[in-house]
């Protein structure tokens, strides 16, 4: 599914299923909790924090998929084509920073 496929599910869901849609604000506060979790299973799988019982139980793929469910959400609600945004993010990093990470050689000899 693309990501315009992927916002169209989600509305779906939860104007059938899940009653309706949270406040933004409460969107957020919960975006930032799934964040949370995802920098827990991060730091626990690839930091050295060791994990607790019960730190691992979601996997990294699961904790992704939350953030990414809230983040289309919060956009379907204010009106966001996550599409033509991650596209215009691109095309603006493109410009920005074309030789910003492969810097020209000096052919100074």
């Amino acid at each position: 599914m693309d990501i315009k496929e992927a916002q169209s599910m989600v509305d779906v869901w939860i104007r059938d299923i899940g009653g309706g849609y949270f406040s933004q604000l409460t969107n957020m506060a919960l975006l930032t909790e799934e964040v949370g979790e995802l920098a827990r299973v991060i730091a626990r799988t690839y930091g050295e924090q060791v994990a607790k019982e019960g730190d691992l139980r979601k996997g990294l793929d699961e904790e992704l998929a939350d953030v990414l469910w809230v983040t289309i959400c919060l956009a379907n609600q204010c009106g966001v084509d996550l599409n033509a945004a991650l596209q215009r993010s691109i095309e603006k990093k493109t410009r920005r920073d074309r030789d910003r990470f492969n810097p020209p050689s000096d052919n100074r000899s």
